[in-house]
């Protein structure tokens, strides 16, 4: 029987664990199951130009604990690729590329957009396996996507060093962290982090309510507050002109309609989005308190990925590695925390997202705390 050729790849934005992922992966396909292994450099990008290198032990040794990915990365969608300045749907010559290479089967590590691209290539005959990875962890169908507990770490130790700054100078530290659509990092951040404020994407946020717990803080003799803002965090009014926006786009009548409402929607989404600047000046005026904002940015997808990432980057890898031994394609392994992991059909994950419920057990704590979530 001829050894089985498979190709990996890191796609979407980089976070800690991808390296361990693509080493459990590798080692499991090496040692369990004499497989070659061969990584496309810089995601969908790679694997369209056909840009690959051997993994074998040796490379595979030491990256365990290193941050980032030793593939590189890129965020091109494989229908809609940018070549030589036009665009252009690169999928028949991904399906070439890898039948030339003669592969069995192709491992896609990345989120939401991944996990698009994956559907769409296995829709094109190829056998694909998607592993989990996002900070924001708003992939659905896996309790953790790895990444998440790293982000969350470094969020949770930047809101506990702003306390200080806070406390000395009398001020409300505003704070912005990471997740555009699910504000899992920034509840979990917060909570952990003791934040007085927690502004999420899924819970609309209105100013008043937030001066009340500033104002109802300074009453008890408090004079500072810390505010987690995740970057997708709306206010009522935005939100709501954003909901008439998506409304248009299911009411449209025509696919070009359709296309053009789209793209309102998104031009609404950047403009709202990220005004904490503007939600400090409001809060210093209304309040008479200095308000100062600390973007934390992409320091919290890099660096070294701790403990729980690295497992859970080794579990998912060596889990897709025993999906291909037996012939199940088409999926995500999703984790299931101590029962293991599940494997899922990309169609019940691609183009979804894992938002934080409003019942959630995190929401009832930060409530039961006293922490205001600005509704």
């Amino acid at each position: 029987m001829a050894t089985k050729r498979i190709g990996i790849l890191t796609a979407g934005g980089d976070a800690p664990g991808l390296n361990a992922a693509i080493r459990g992966f590798g080692k499991a396909a090496i040692q369990e199951h004499g497989w070659k292994i061969i990584g496309f450099r810089d995601g969908m990008r790679g694997l369209a130009e056909n840009r690959y290198t051997d993994l074998d032990a040796t490379a595979l040794s030491g990256i365990l604990t290193t941050g980032g990915t030793l593939l590189g990365t890129s965020r091109d969608k494989v229908h809609r690729m940018v070549v030589d300045g036009e665009e252009r749907d690169m999928i028949p010559t991904i399906v070439e590329n890898y039948e030339k290479d003669k592969l069995d089967a192709l491992v896609c590590l990345g989120g939401g957009g991944t996990a698009k691209n994956a559907r769409r290539l296995m829709d094109a005959g190829l056998n694909v396996v998607h592993l989990p990875k996002t900070i924001d962890n708003d992939i659905v169908e896996t309790d953790s996507s790895f990444g998440f507990s790293t982000a969350l770490e470094i969020a949770t130790e930047a809101v506990d060093r702003l306390h200080s700054t806070a406390h000395s100078h009398h001020r409300i530290i505003l704070t912005e962290i990471m997740g555009h659509r699910a504000g899992w990092l920034a509840l979990g951040a917060g909570i952990a982090g003791g934040a007085d404020v927690i502004l999420l994407p899924e819970i609309p946020y209105s100013v008043d309510a937030i001066v009340e717990k500033i104002e109802r803080r300074r009453s008890h003799g408090s004079t500072f507050s810390v505010v987690a803002v995740a970057e997708g965090a709306l206010n009522v009014a935005d939100r709501l002109e954003i909901e008439h926006a998506e409304a248009l786009v299911k009411d449209a009548s025509s696919p070009e309609a359709k296309a053009a409402a789209k793209r309102g929607v998104k031009r609404l989404e950047a403009s709202h989005r990220a005004n904490t600047f503007a939600l400090a000046s409001q809060l210093e005026e209304r309040t008479g308190l200095e308000a100062r904002v600390s973007i934390l940015g992409y320091v919290q997808r890099g660096g070294t990925p701790n403990a729980a990432d690295r497992l859970l980057g080794t579990r998912l890898g060596v889990a897709g590695a025993a999906a291909i031994a037996d012939g199940s394609f088409g999926v995500m392994v999703g984790d299931r925390g101590s029962q293991g992991t599940e494997l899922v059909p990309l169609k019940r994950v691609a183009g979804k997202v894992k938002y934080v419920p409003e019942d959630h057990e995190w929401i009832q704590a930060a409530r039961a705390v006293g922490t205001a979530l600005g509704d």
